[in-house]
């Protein structure tokens, strides 16, 4: 049971107040031309950059809780680890390179190397994969089970929140709001890491009180169920985001500096998420639902206003990547698909044609919350089957060396999607195989992905 007392409702809505007043304040700066509305004019100097880049990369945050909650530091080598090996890799060998390309989005960049229908596929996959509907979801569950409304109410709600000020102000009400955020969401694990230290004890009353398993850093998995974890992290490369926030930067150099530098903030924000998780194990050890296992265990150990402050920092972390998937997924559907399929070509309509994409992904992520109400479910399925269509299509957009012709990386975008979808359903089918049992959707595209795309360059290579 979660109580609430009145200091920490005044709290959390004052939050959601500040919250919309920047945006609302910070839009009215914005104008109509795209560079602006879209990107901010290109001029997102480093200190804005970073401290977007780090808030909107946490929004599954209650999914953190329960995967260490579980599993332990598991948790971090899986779900930490690979994705700062893989930003460093991106920081070092693509941030100049996509922002000297200073195209809009990731399909512009297909479009513009591979042809129309290669653009077209790969901009359907950007808008499945920045669905903000998993951030609704978890924000519609919060506003649930503070105000005790149902959820389809509390999904409206957090549709509005998400989408309000992103009509007026674009990236610019994007960028401002994120940066705000960076902050709560550290005040509310660093007050939350404090309070359970102070209580409870340090590392002694972990090692203790926790599975031993908790605290080996494999938690007890397979090497070949780890590895699986560090290749779903390629997705790195392909990150909208990622690819959004070095087309906004000032210079290439904030855009590789801006990445190198909030791995930093990762590492640190990753510390005192999973030091919370560890916690909440070791206090509530027989939790039946661990993804609720950080109000459960704000419940217990903070007084009232500090809990209040915390859930700030829940919903500061969720929504800040919620505001951004959205915003990302309504200039795909304005970007690629209304302005590129409209023969005039006009860039002075782009902030119509995005208010209709933001209005259609609030709408379409809304109905995929509200029907698939599992957000590990809903991560699962669009990752799965979407990322090893668009991986190493990227990827080659920027090598030469290991690029291939338009025509071909269509067929090989849709042969992985489809082999992905396909395997997702037939593969109980092989359980009793040994190896194919253990094979994930995402993995079975990749491998066809990768083995077209190679097949392809060495027999143009041979001509």
């Amino acid at each position: 049971m979660v109580t609430f007392s009145s200091l920490d409702i005044i709290i959390i809505v004052t939050f959601f107040f500040i919250v919309l007043s920047i945006g609302f304040f910070t839009g009215r700066k914005t104008s109509s031309e795209a560079n602006d509305y879209l990107l901010l004019g290109r001029n997102v100097g480093l200190f804005l950059f970073v401290l977007t880049s780090v808030s909107t990369w946490y929004g599954g945050i209650l999914g953190v809780g329960e995967f260490t909650y579980r599993y332990g530091l598991l948790s971090w080598f899986t779900q930490g680890l690979p994705y700062y090996i893989f930003a460093f890799l991106f920081a070092i060998f693509f941030a100049k390179k996509i922002h000297n390309a200073s195209l809009f989005t990731i399909p512009d960049k297909i479009n513009e190397l591979y042809g129309k229908k290669a653009g077209l596929f790969s901009a359907v996959l950007v808008f499945v994969l920045v669905s903000p509907a998993p951030y609704f979801l978890m924000i519609a569950s919060l506003i649930s089970l503070i105000f005790n409304l149902n959820l389809f109410i509390s999904l409206l709600i957090a549709l509005l929140l998400s989408v309000s000020y992103l009509l007026k102000g674009g990236f610019r009400s994007n960028v401002y709001t994120d940066a705000f955020q960076f902050f709560v969401m550290f005040a509310g694990f660093i007050l939350i890491v404090y309070s359970a230290y102070s209580s409870l004890g340090g590392i002694d009353y972990l090692t203790v009180n926790l599975p031993k398993q908790h605290l080996n850093i494999s938690g007890g998995a397979s090497s070949s169920y780890i590895l699986v974890w560090f290749f779903i992290a390629l997705w790195t490369l392909a990150d909208p985001g990622f690819h959004q926030r070095c087309y906004s930067a000032k210079s290439g150099n904030v855009a590789m500096k801006g990445i190198l530098i909030s791995i930093i903030f990762w590492i640190l924000f990753d510390f005192l998420t999973t030091t919370t998780g560890l916690y909440a194990k070791a206090l509530l050890p027989d939790l039946t639902n661990p993804v609720l296992s950080f109000p459960l265990f704000a419940e217990r150990i903070l007084s009232p206003g500090i809990k209040g402050i915390f859930y700030a920092g829940l919903f500061a972390t969720i929504l800040s990547t919620s505001n951004s998937f959205l915003f990302l997924s309504g200039t795909t559907i304005a970007r690629d698909f209304i302005f590129r399929l409209d023969k005039k070509h006009d860039e002075s309509l782009l902030k119509k044609y995005t208010f209709i994409g933001l209005i259609i992904s609030g709408i379409v992520a809304l109905v995929l919350a509200y029907f698939i109400p599992s957000v590990i479910e809903i991560w699962y399925l669009l990752g799965s089957f979407c990322v090893p269509g668009i991986i190493l299509p990227i990827v080659s957009a920027y090598y030469p060396k290991i690029k291939i012709q338009g025509k071909l990386i269509f067929y090989e975008m849709i042969l992985s999607v489809g082999v992905s979808v396909i395997w997702y359903f037939v593969r109980d089918s092989f359980a009793q195989v040994y190896f194919l049992k253990d094979v994930e959707p995402l993995l079975a595209g990749l491998a066809v992905s990768v083995v077209f795309h190679f097949v392809c360059l060495f027999f143009s290579s041979e001509e």
